[in-house]
């Protein structure tokens, strides 16, 4: 009896590492239409600043992906000038995510501080999307 739980907790535990593993996958890919660099990006919408692995970036991107806003997306990894950048705004640390509404930044927001800005700075953007998600 014990081996078939121990078999049945063995499998659970295989499929929510393999899901996790696809979804830390899937959550890291760039935007095709949204990666860009620090120099190409539009300094007068959203620039979200990320870093592979970093579990608030990916909550924060999956969210926007969500949303009809459009935004651009810089891995400070591959981007010099963008991790220069973050750590202008972050008080010398690379945090993650930091991102830019009409050229504010804002170190790690929430969805609700984020869409707050796009209304207030960026209202442009609001006909992209909806004004009223939170």
């Amino acid at each position: 009896m014990s081996s078939v739980i121990s078999s049945v907790l063995s499998v659970a535990g295989i499929s929510v590492l393999a899901l996790y593993l696809a979804w830390m996958i899937i959550a890291n890919l760039p935007r095709r239409d949204r990666a860009t660099s620090h120099g190409l990006a539009d300094r007068t919408g959203v620039v979200v600043y990320w870093r592979p692995g970093c579990k608030y970036c990916m909550r924060l991107r999956m969210r926007l992906r969500f949303t009809r806003w459009r935004h651009a997306e810089v891995n400070i990894w591959r981007d010099p000038d963008a991790a220069a950048f973050v750590r202008s705004v972050a008080d010398g640390n690379e945090t993650v995510p930091t991102v830019t509404v009409a050229g504010k930044a804002m170190v790690n927001p929430s969805k609700r501080r984020l869409f707050a800005a796009i209304r207030t700075d960026a209202p442009h953007l609001l006909s992209q999307g909806p004004s009223s998600r939170k």
